[in-house]
């Protein structure tokens, strides 16, 4: 799959072996930097692809994580199939997986064995509490790790139940984190010479995440509480989530100007001069009255009036908007951080461009993800020299998948 050579990873060949969230997200952004990223799946699919038996949108989000990627089947139980892995290991610059602890080394192919056949291998691993540790043999999704981690136990309201968090955020944090990871492992094979194993671990990347919340616990000797939508250290006042006519807008001043230009606008400047408002340590003794003072106005106005009220103030605000219009936003549309294609199996959808924006780089248009094995054939025939006659032996003895289409 040709890349521009302006995009910097040009040039750099990544295995592919990561599922759902976490690994594809990681690999998605190096595609998307210009790598080859060969996506390798079970022979009927990895995960987030099967969601299409339960229904259309449910597997959207593997056409989203999955763009400019060639997809091929390979059944890694299978001693040949082992074998496919490592000629393209061979030739491959990073490998990523998100398999739990122990898996691929039980299959022969793990960092010590793969590093052997070639070690300027970077080998990048996700999972959910390391490769080493008490806990490293864990079960880990998204929700676990979010309650394990403490940040489950800080989301939601004080007088209500632990609450995750609406999106699947540990899975691209740590997602984000990996490809920060093997990114750093290629500056230094540059400098070396030598890959490395390198590995991130979900429960490690939301720790810095609860900054506000764990300055609580050298304050007082209980946990930090659930504060719902104020500062998770409730230590800023306003900063919450207010009720509006048509919905709710979050306003935070995080200084005295901020303040004061939040009083003007909802036509009560003398609240930044009343004792209880003045400093923000005011504000956070009387966060109840300053929250109610808010809620007063905002309350009383459309989500529009309220937009209005405060887009020539420096205030830090925003409507709270539904995900159809957040998917129809016109400034994400406008700078290409998301847009609309047809794609064939899902129909008209909105996919992500890259969050990373490397200016004078280029980028790659959108596109829909490869089906099922779309590339196998390509990839046996043009990365590793297989013939026709042995790509249909290697289908029939279930090494790959049978009738793998070829690429759109």
């Amino acid at each position: 799959m040709p890349h521009s050579e302006t995009l910097p990873l040009a040039g750099i060949r990544v295995i592919d072996l990561s599922q759902v969230y976490q690994g594809p997200y990681c690999t998605q952004l190096m595609a998307k930097a210009g790598a080859e990223v060969i996506k390798i799946e079970p022979p009927k699919g990895e995960p987030m692809r099967l969601r299409q038996e339960v229904s259309r949108g449910s597997a959207v989000p593997f056409a989203m994580l999955n763009q400019h990627k060639r997809a091929m089947t390979l059944n890694l139980k299978a001693e040949e199939g082992k074998e496919i892995l490592r000629r393209l290991v061979a030739g491959a610059d990073v490998l990523v997986e998100n398999y739990a602890p122990g898996v691929m080394d039980r299959l022969g192919v793990g960092f010590e064995a793969l590093s052997a056949l070639n070690p300027r291998l970077i080998y990048g691993s996700g999972s959910g509490y390391g490769i080493s540790g008490p806990d490293m043999n864990r079960q880990a999704m998204d929700i676990t790790v979010q309650a394990a981690s403490g940040m489950m136990s800080v989301t939601g309201f004080p007088d209500g139940p632990p609450v995750k968090s609406g999106p699947a955020v540990v899975d691209f944090l740590s997602g984000a984190h990996l490809y920060a990871a093997i990114l750093t492992a290629l500056f230094h094979r540059e400098r070396t010479g030598r890959g490395q194993l390198v590995e991130v671990a979900m429960q490690e990347c939301v720790y810095p995440a609860l900054a506000s919340n764990l300055g609580m616990i050298y304050d007082t000797d209980a946990p930090p509480p659930r504060t719902g939508n104020r500062h998770g250290g409730l230590a800023s006042s306003p900063y919450n989530v207010y009720p509006a006519r048509d919905g709710h807008v979050a306003i935070i001043c995080t200084n005295e100007g901020h303040f004061a230009s939040l009083c003007a606008a909802i036509g009560q400047p003398e609240l930044a001069h009343d004792p209880r408002f003045a400093t923000r340590a005011a504000r956070v003794a009387h966060m109840d009255d300053t929250d109610a003072v808010i809620a007063a106005w905002t309350s009383g106005h459309s989500r529009a009036e309220i937009k209005a009220a405060f887009e020539s103030t420096r205030v830090p605000h925003a409507i709270v908007r539904d995900l159809i219009e957040v998917t129809n936003d016109p400034h994400m549309h406008a700078r290409g951080a998301i847009g609309w294609i047809d794609h064939p199996e899902y129909g008209r959808i909105v996919v992500p461009g890259s969050a990373l924006r490397l200016h004078g780089a280029g980028t790659l248009p959108l596109e829909a993800a490869p089906p099922i094995g779309a590339h196998t054939r390509a990839v046996l025939v043009e990365v590793l020299g297989y013939s026709q006659a042995e790509i249909d032996r290697l289908e029939s003895e279930g090494v790959v998948a049978r009738n793998s289409a070829d690429a759109w």
